[in-house]
């Protein structure tokens, strides 16, 4: 009788945890809808470098810009950069590139992303967060006072994506839904 009882409550316990991981295993469609929004917040960040960087934006906008960009990244993630110049690849806290990338001593700069796409597909992990791998390139220009092309290299980087499920109340009901944050983008090669 205690095998019954135990092979019931094995049995019980399995179907349990089979039906709580199908209820975080992504469909077709939400998988597409998540890619989507994973590569919107790739492009969104891709715009607030441009603004952030620009010489033209005043400061109290692109301080503006660094908190919304804040926003899309985990907690300590790192961004690094690079430079034809010199070997090493240097990291920095999310805030900090930022801050530093404003305080570039050049007189215009250009910074443009393309070839945004998806290298590796999510794969989920033990706590359920889904991660993958979105790889861009990143041209860089830097120009002086005259207008003068002082500085260009073309990066390759890996941004880590994480996909968490997440709840929030509205109206009294709590409601699941899914959240794409940015995790570090890694330098992969940097060229002319």
């Amino acid at each position: 009788m205690r095998k019954i009882n135990l092979i019931l409550a094995l049995m019980i316990g399995l179907i349990a945890t089979v039906n709580l991981q199908a209820q975080d295993d992504l469909s077709a469609e939400r998988k597409q809808a998540i890619d989507s929004l994973a590569l919107e917040k790739v492009r969104d960040l891709s715009k607030y470098i441009s603004i952030i960087g620009s010489k033209s934006t005043p400061w109290s906008e692109a301080n503006r810009v660094i908190d919304r960009a804040e926003e899309l990244f985990m907690l300590d993630a790192e961004i690094g950069v690079s430079s034809l110049a010199r070997p090493e690849i240097d990291y920095y806290k999310v805030r900090q590139y930022f801050e530093r990338l404003m305080r570039l001593n050049y007189d215009r700069v250009e910074i443009d992303w393309f070839k945004i796409e998806y290298v590796s597909d999510l794969q989920r992990q033990p706590d359920g967060t889904y991660v993958g791998v979105i790889t861009i390139f990143q041209k860089f220009k830097a120009y002086d006072k005259e207008g003068g092309l002082v500085y260009e290299d073309t990066t390759k980087k890996d941004i880590t994506i994480y996909v968490k499920r997440k709840e929030t109340q509205i109206g009294g009901r709590i409601i699941g839904f899914w959240d794409v944050l940015l995790g570090d983008m890694r330098v992969k090669e940097t060229s002319k």
